[in-house]
């Protein structure tokens, strides 16, 4: 590899850098998931469809004639050991930076995992996904994106920011009607910018439901999804990359967004990111460019910059993403903002010298966070997250459905109720565990992932560590992964995720 000389923006010195190699980074491993046994249940991106086998306690059965994607009777219902309601949590305030005074305001959100109601009749089969999936609350994600259109319009930012996996798995009419969505807020004045996530793009598992099928739907190619989105993004772009759906956005002469591809699908949907020779390349005449004219650099992906989480690694970072960061960072970039994960986190990479990611949570699992990002020209910037408040929509809307209308109680047992179905069933196959056991431990489990996927672990790390519960995990229960998994959030589990401050 060539030796390039290349002027650092931070310490005013000549450092040398590696070149982009001319070969292709990519390649596919197993999913961006844990294994319950031979079940796959993944709090991120699988593209297969769960098969969690229902536990206790077993849900209503719904059926065609009552369509409950559009007006269900109300899903909420207890578990063995559920709590009450919970009290609800505000969006983090950074005082210091109000979001007034910001130089460029910007909303970020992801993994909407939108599916249009033309797909679902609302029967068996969609409901079994719903309810043992990985926690996306699909049967209502019609009016979180509507909710969340309306609040992205009142809050008035400059930019959105949309990081990938737009739909349920890359239905071409889900694409198009989220288009039309999103068209309501460029109306309002506010950019809309878009990058595909691993589920948008020549995905086979695109599908519609109904009763007790999931029968074929048409899936997005490259091309079309361009087409689609082409108004966020694309048909304005200063740049756009050859070799993928990268380009630069520039906003103003401040500030420049480079909205990533880091998605694989040149046959089929892969889950796992990577980025090619040629578009590192492009990447560094970008960062060049942006250096010659002055302007400060937003790089956004939908795969992880940064190994976020020991658990999910493999598919979740970018394949050999440290060429990314070393580029990144000789170019003085401050921060990254992905998806991918559905778990609220964010990192900063060389022990706190280097680039900080933020991973806003995923829009479609509650508590259907998005990001708040204030920047100044420079650098500096504040990042915090904020809940959507579906149940006031619903109730300025008139929404008869009871789960809409009590939003705020419903979100967070159905969320507990996916995760505890996910214990149970890896921990029946442990024979020496009681059933009261099985039923303790998972409720332990269910609460603890609730909050690490909230990015608030560590409000409960030292009650779970007290825990007896939480010793039968480290006995019996370590033959499972899960108890791997149940270990790391405790590692994990340091500060809250929720917020970012640079100055």
């Amino acid at each position: 590899m060539e030796m390039k000389k290349q002027w650092n923006r931070k310490t005013g010195r000549g450092v040398a850098v590696l070149a982009a190699a001319g070969f292709l980074i990519a390649g596919m491993v197993c999913g961006c998931s844990r294994q319950t046994g031979t079940e796959q249940s993944s709090g991120a991106v699988s593209t297969e469809e769960s098969t969690i086998a229902p536990s206790k306690p077993e849900t209503k059965e719904s059926t065609e004639s009552e369509k409950p994607s559009r007006e269900p009777e109300s899903t909420i219902a207890s578990f063995p050991g559920e709590t009450e309601e919970e009290p609800q949590e505000t969006e983090t305030e950074t005082e210091e930076f109000p979001e007034e005074e910001a130089e460029v305001s910007i909303l970020t959100a992801t993994d909407i995992h939108y599916l249009s109601q033309e797909l679902t009749d609302g029967g068996n089969h969609f409901q079994y996904m719903v309810e043992h999936g990985d926690g996306k609350i699909v049967t209502y994600i019609d009016q979180i994106t509507d909710a969340f259109v309306e609040e992205t319009i009142r809050r008035s930012p400059d930019v959105l920011i949309l990081s990938g996996d737009l739909t349920l798995d890359g239905e071409k009419q889900s694409h198009q009607e989220l288009a039309r969505k999103l068209e309501k807020i460029e109306e309002n004045g506010i950019t809309v910018l878009v990058v595909p996530g691993n589920h948008d793009i020549n995905n086979h598992h695109a599908a519609r439901f109904k009763g007790d099928e999931r029968l074929p739907a048409e899936f997005t190619t490259p091309e079309e999804f361009r087409e689609i989105y082409r108004h966020f993004g694309y048909d304005e772009a200063i740049s756009e990359d050859p070799t993928s759906l990268s380009y630069v956005y520039e906003l103003d002469d401040d500030t420049w967004f480079l909205m990533l591809d880091s998605c694989q699908y040149k046959q089929k949907a892969l889950v796992g990111g990577a980025i090619l020779s040629d578009t590192y390349d492009w990447i560094e005449r970008m960062l060049e460019e942006a250096w010659d004219t002055g302007a400060d650099v937003i790089p956004v992906a939908h795969h992880n910059l940064l190994d976020e989480s020991e658990i999910y690694v493999d598919d979740c970072t970018i394949e050999h993403s440290e060429q990314l960061v070393e580029m990144l960072e000789e170019w003085d970039v401050p921060l990254f903002l992905s998806g991918h994960l559905h778990v609220q986190h964010t990192k900063q990479s060389e022990d706190g010298r280097g680039i900080w990611e933020m991973v806003t949570s995923s829009l479609a699992t509650p508590a259907c966070q998005f990001g708040i990002l204030s920047y100044w020209h420079g650098g500096s910037f504040a990042y915090r997250t904020a809940q959507l408040d579906v149940q006031d929509w619903a109730k300025r809307h008139n929404r008869k459905e009871q789960d809409l209308q009590e939003f705020d109680r419903f979100k967070g047992p159905f969320l507990r109720r996916v995760f505890y179905n996910q214990s149970y069933d890896a921990l029946s196959r442990i024979d020496t565990l009681s059933e009261d056991q099985r039923l303790r431990m998972s409720n332990l489990y269910s609460d603890l992932n609730y909050h690490y996927y909230q990015g608030t672990a560590y409000k409960i790390r030292d009650a779970v560590l007290k825990n007896p519960d939480y010793q039968l995990w480290m006995g019996d229960g370590y033959s499972s992964i899960l108890a791997d998994y149940v270990q790391y959030i405790i590692r994990d589990a340091e500060r809250d995720y929720n917020k970012v401050r640079e100055d």
